[in-house]
């Protein structure tokens, strides 16, 4: 899906968008933003969404973000008619302050069977700068991945000059070695639908930890999954090692997810 297919609504700090509103968004690309999927009205981990928006906010523009005014620029859009929907709540600051963009799209549901859900990833050079902050003006991740999909798979894995694996273009990405959950610790984005799920492994008798994770390291691996706001997908290639569909660790970590509270907005 485009940045641009199916959007409903577009709202600028409770008000509908206009060409004038728009002005900046469309012409700077200084800012922040946090992608959520809501269902009944609801968000898994929405605390972390506002920890995020809160974070970026200061360390970009030296300022608070209130979660409350997140919670109501969200529920504002939504209001009674939209139960269901794909929400991203953006962050600028035209005048210093800042300003929230909210738009709605169509709900994203991944296939039911996971085997349906497998990926197949292409290695790339790149890191993205600045990799802790969820920011705009991501040309070059988006360019990775719309090559990687042209040329057969389903998305680009970013890695550094030694091969250091960082994340997905748009997923975080996790190594099973037959005993622990294995997060590649170069820079990354640690996303929502990462850390809700890394917190609760081991209570669901699977141990986690950051280690630093190369190309080289893949055969020694057997199973790899990838995680985002859509949820969780196993991993079936990486260039040319492959990987089985581990049933069994992937029923543990769909379930761990699929457990996580829905949190009102």
């Amino acid at each position: 899906m485009t940045t641009t297919e199916l959007v409903q609504r577009i709202e600028i700090d409770g008000q509908p968008a206009t060409a004038g509103s728009l002005l900046w968004p469309a012409l700077v690309t200084t800012g922040h933003f946090t992608a959520m999927q809501v269902r009944g009205g609801k968000v898994r981990g929405i605390d972390l969404h506002l920890a995020r928006l809160d974070a970026a906010t200061r360390e970009l523009f030296g300022r608070d973000l209130d979660g409350e005014r997140v919670r109501g620029a969200v529920r504002h859009i939504l209001r009674d008619d939209i139960d269901d929907a794909s929400v991203r709540v953006y962050v600028h600051a035209p005048d210093g302050e800042p300003s929230l963009m909210v738009t709605v799209r169509e709900p994203v549901e991944l296939p039911t069977g996971l085997a349906a859900r497998a990926q197949a990833l292409t290695s790339v050079p790149y890191q993205r700068p600045f990799a802790h902050i969820k920011h705009l003006g991501g040309f070059g991740q988006a360019r990775h991945r719309e090559l990687a999909r042209a040329a057969g798979f389903d998305d680009a894995l970013l890695t550094g000059p030694g091969g250091e694996i960082s994340e997905g273009a748009v997923t975080n990405i996790a190594f099973f070695d037959g005993t622990r959950v294995v997060w590649p610790d170069a820079p990354h984005l640690a996303g929502v639908t990462m850390r809700l799920i890394e917190a609760r492994l081991p209570a669901a008798g699977l141990p986690t930890s950051h280690a630093p994770v190369t190309l080289a390291d893949l055969p020694s691996y057997s199973a790899a999954f990838v995680t985002n706001a859509w949820g969780v997908s196993p991993v079936r290639r990486i260039d040319d090692v492959t990987y089985d569909v581990d049933e069994k660790l992937m029923a543990t970590v769909a379930g761990v997810y699929e457990a996580v509270p829905w949190d009102a907005v």
